[in-house]
């Protein structure tokens, strides 16, 4: 789906702002729709089939506590979708990638599992497009990941068929890490389309992305940050701070435009390459046969007949008729 649509693609992480609560769940992926986004994405897990239970229980616990069941998340999904709005998730375990499958467009590899490749092989048999953040990697390991799934098969080579996210996996993070021209080198280095995954406090890391060129923009997304405990709504979007930035990205990209330099079709529409352009008109009139030195012309708009910038074209050169002043000339007129 992020390959398909035009950018950017703007993607509303609940992740686990519901705390293990369906209704609140429900609330915020209702919210994200009416937010005009492109997908909702939560988390989808389990304790055991994340973290090693005799290393560290308490985490499974955490997990757990703030995981929902499948049919739940089978819930959210199918209204998602019904609301023609793309759902995604992290999914953290190959059963639950075998549900999720049907629901999903392309798979989401969070920053913690980019060297998981027992989890990301799975994704990859299903062949669909995979989203990468990278957060906590070097390029090394972030080469020997892309390798890794390109060898797996080979289209993933293919230009639609991964996402790069930079991403530094802190909540908050302070604005000197989040290394947002990391964005200019992924993109001079890959064929893929890049994009930013934010943990920063406001909006200005969101937005300051799409302007250094992110395609694809992930933020976390909660309902209201006042009175919440959980780390992720501190980074946070609220519907009115979405919406704004949903409408900010999408003004910032057509702000940037084309590469290509040229007259614009505004600039042409409006006559402005000749009304605001100089052309050459003689100060005094002219006789048959003068020769016709810079100071014999003036540069003056409209921009009719010889360009200003033309002039050493026609200086030394006689007049073939007579010429009155300011009037427009050719290059004709001289020899």
């Amino acid at each position: 789906m992020f390959a398909e649509t035009e950018d950017p693609f703007i993607i509303a992480e609940i992740g686990g702002n519901h705390e293990g609560d369906f209704d609140v769940a429900r609330n915020l992926l209702r919210l994200a729709i009416g937010c005009g986004v492109n997908s909702v994405k939560f988390q989808i897990y389990t304790g055991e089939t994340l973290v090693n239970e005799k290393e560290d229980p308490h985490r499974v616990d955490h997990f757990n506590k703030f995981a929902l069941t499948d049919a739940q998340y089978i819930a959210l999904a199918e209204e998602c979708i019904d609301n023609g709005v793309d759902f995604n998730a992290s999914v953290w375990n190959e059963r639950q990638i075998d549900i999720f499958d049907r629901y999903l467009s392309f798979f989401k590899v969070g920053s913690g599992d980019l060297t998981a490749f027992p989890l990301i092989k799975a994704m990859v048999q299903r062949g669909k497009p995979l989203l990468l953040s990278a957060g906590l990697t070097t390029y090394a390991e972030l080469e020997k990941t892309i390798d890794f799934i390109c060898d797996l098969d080979s289209r993933y080579e293919q230009a639609d068929m991964i996402g790069l996210l930079q991403c530094t996996s802190m909540y908050p993070i302070p604005d000197e890490d989040a290394n947002l021209n990391v964005i200019r080198a992924l993109k001079a280095k890959y064929p893929y389309k890049i994009g930013y995954s934010d943990h920063t406090e406001g909006s200005i890391a969101a937005t300051a992305a799409v302007a250094v060129g992110a395609e694809i923009l992930e933020v976390h997304f909660t309902d209201t940050r006042e009175g919440r405990v959980f780390r992720d709504h501190k980074v946070s979007f609220t519907p009115d701070e979405l919406v704004e930035l949903c409408s900010n990205a999408n003004r910032i990209k057509s702000l940037l435009g084309s590469e290509n330099k040229s007259p614009t079709e505004s600039e042409l529409q409006s006559n402005h390459t000749t009304s605001f352009r100089r052309a050459l008109y003689p100060v005094r009139d002219l006789e048959k046969g003068e020769i016709v030195n810079e100071s014999d012309l003036v540069a003056l708009r409209p921009q009719r007949g010889i360009l200003a910038n033309e002039g050493s074209e026609i200086y030394g050169k006689r007049a073939l008729k007579p010429l009155k002043a300011l009037s427009v000339l050719s290059k004709d007129d001289f020899a």
